[in-house]
């Protein structure tokens, strides 16, 4: 298992625009790859907090190279004011 937690911190008047686009990415995540296993998105006003699971990390860089990811992220650069992402490998299963 491979685990990637995202916070985002969008800017105030683009978070109406972005949280739809998010929703897309990760129903197409869960919906169109395989190694995909769960997908939240959490919310705190303008902060957005992803909790993501893959079955490995080459799952997760297949999710990187998706087409849906990839119109996602082109989409939403403007609108980010900070983005932090964190990698988390199972230690035990």
């Amino acid at each position: 298992m491979f685990a990637v937690t995202v916070s985002f911190r969008i800017h105030p008047e683009r978070v109406d625009t972005f949280l739809p686009l998010m929703i897309e990415n990760a129903r197409a995540s869960r919906d169109l790859e395989p190694g995909c296993r769960q997908f939240d998105i959490c919310r705190d006003g303008g902060e957005i907090f992803l909790y993501e699971i893959y079955d490995d990390r080459r799952a997760f860089d297949a999710h990187l190279a998706s087409a849906h990811y990839r119109a996602f992220d082109a989409a939403v650069a403007g609108m980010v004011a900070e983005k932090t992402v964190r990698f988390y490998e199972e230690v035990i299963r």
